[in-house]
């Protein structure tokens, strides 16, 4: 019954923020807003929907532990997982912007992370310097954006074009799939949560194991499945993109807002050895990408085999 609900949870939580986002783009579109503007905050945000409800029912609900967990293994499975499955696909290049910027900026968080949770808490102080950060580093990018505005498109722009049928909608029907959006985000979320911390108790293993390993990557099959795709139809690029872009969020958005609601206790475990996992998976993209600017094949293999290490050190 617990893997049902999980698995259930799951799927309405995953099609609860497709809702949002899709809508909440439509609406955007529909009002004027440039395709830029629209890709860089609400499909950016957006598109973190599910993992921050998945983290707040689990602060909310006594699991802070799966909430944590989940942020963390959902980064870590983004890019050992998710990038090299991507990568096995197709080879990912990498534009030299992307590496001094985005890049640097998921390392940044990724220690700004745990330099904040060495006191064993992430406070609510601490959730308002994510989302501080967050705010700027949205501000940075689009003003980063409209400078080197040209007459190409964006990858993000490209990628916002999939919205603009959806804007073509009523506002009264991109209203109702706004609000049916939030709903199945709030009950998969539940659900999910539910399941997950039953499982946790049925196997007799903390929430923290469930949340850096089963609820992570669940969270991430989204982001697996849109990259599959991407790498399919040859646009590794924008998946590279979105996976960096998911991580920075995951941390200032999700933990920031989930932290000022209920500030989370960080344990022992997750200190010594989880947050050190993340960072230095995101630190290993630097000599991959340097090699050559571009994510080969072989690379990937071996970011899927650091993904299935971690995987077994954190169930051993």
């Amino acid at each position: 019954m617990n893997i049902l609900l999980l698995i259930v949870g799951l799927i309405v939580l995953i099609v609860g923020g497709e809702a949002l986002v899709r809508s909440a783009a439509g609406i955007a579109l529909k009002a004027k807003l440039s395709p830029l503007v629209v890709g860089l905050t609400i499909v950016s945000v957006g598109t973190s929907a599910p993992e921050l409800f998945a983290s707040l029912s689990a602060a909310l609900s006594g699991a802070p532990g799966l909430a944590l967990g989940n942020i963390v293994g959902s980064n870590i499975a983004n890019i050992a997982l998710v990038l090299g499955a991507t990568a096995l696909i197709n080879p990912i290049p990498v534009y030299r912007s992307m590496l001094y910027t985005d890049l640097t900026v998921m390392a940044a968080i990724s220690l700004m992370l745990i330099v904040l949770a060495y006191d064993g808490t992430l406070s609510r102080a601490d959730g308002i310097v994510f989302l501080v950060f967050i705010a700027l580093y949205l501000g940075s990018i689009i003003l980063r954006a409209r400078r080197k505005k040209s007459a190409k498109p964006t990858t993000i722009e490209k990628e916002v074009e999939d919205f603009k049928g959806v804007s073509n909608k009523g506002y009264g029907f991109l209203i109702f799939l706004v609000i049916l959006g939030c709903v199945g985000l709030y009950f998969g979320a539940d659900w999910f949560v539910k399941g997950a911390t039953g499982v946790a108790k049925q196997l007799n293993i903390s929430n923290y194991i469930i949340g850096v390993t089963v609820v992570a990557f669940g969270t991430s099959v989204p982001e697996l499945v849109a990259s599959v795709i991407a790498a399919l139809r040859r646009q590794t690029d924008i998946s590279i993109g979105n996976l960096i872009g998911s991580n920075i969020f995951n941390i200032g958005l999700v933990l920031g807002t989930t932290s000022v609601v209920s500030p989370l206790p960080v344990n022992a475990i997750m200190l010594s050895s989880d947050l050190w996992w993340m960072l230095g998976v995101a630190l290993l993209l630097y000599p991959l990408i340097l090699t050559g600017y571009l994510i080969k094949r072989w690379e990937g293999m071996a970011l899927i085999a650091v993904y299935l290490i971690y995987i077994y050190h954190s169930i051993a």
